[in-house]
């Protein structure tokens, strides 16, 4: 039976490309694609493929908050993150939300299909760059004493911040939730006094700094 996979990732060239690669295959079936996160869980929570290869910088929902998303509604979808990133916190952080893989962009090539074939059959898998990041076969410690402040977030919270730092008004924020104008504000100020920043900008410093989104 085929390994049914699905891509998630902003730019359509590197789908293209991911897609040729996997095709080239006789066990492994692409089953569909998205350009966002929102849509990327709506697809997967639909229909449940073996495995999802995921952006972590992605428009409105990124690749870990998917991943917890999925995880959270005891999706069978194995995730393998795709990443321009190599940092310690941002392995564990996939890790922690349940991912099963994490691949580095310019690896993704040369790794992918070896690494949807580990992850469908239960297993683990990383890019040779970051394998020393790893103390088991299945978990990445983060960096002793280091304390993402994403922690103090709730996944409302860490949902909001991501759409605040895209732009979003609070109306727009409220309407792609199906929420109240009122409680976005409400959020808001609470995801400022967590973080300890007063302005936009510096929340934007800190959701890039931290993962949550990215400047392409």
């Amino acid at each position: 039976m085929d390994i049914t996979v699905f891509l998630a990732d902003d730019h359509a060239v590197l789908r293209d490309g991911l897609r040729a690669l996997l095709e080239t295959t006789n066990d492994i079936k692409v089953v569909g694609e998205a350009d966002n996160g929102r849509e990327a869980v709506r697809f997967i929570e639909e229909h449940q493929p073996d495995v999802a290869l995921i952006d972590i910088s992605m428009p409105e929902l990124n690749g870990i908050e998917v991943t917890n998303q999925i995880m959270r509604n005891a999706s069978r979808t194995k995730v393998v993150i795709l990443s321009m990133h190599d940092d310690p916190e941002y392995v564990f952080r996939a890790f922690h939300a349940g991912a099963c893989g994490y691949l580095l962009k310019e690896s993704a090539g040369r790794d992918v299909v070896a690494a949807v074939r580990e992850v469908a059959g239960g297993g683990t898998y990383v890019s040779k760059a970051i394998a020393d990041m790893l103390v088991s076969t299945t978990q990445v410690k983060r960096p002793q004493n280091e304390v993402s402040p994403l922690e103090r977030l709730t996944f409302r919270e860490r949902e909001i911040l991501q759409l605040v730092v895209e732009g979003n008004s609070n109306r727009e924020i409220a309407e792609t939730l199906a929420i109240s104008v009122r409680s976005v504000e409400t959020y808001r100020r609470r995801i400022m006094q967590k973080l300890g920043v007063s302005n936009v900008p510096d929340l934007v410093k800190l959701a890039i700094r931290h993962g949550i989104t990215s400047i392409h």
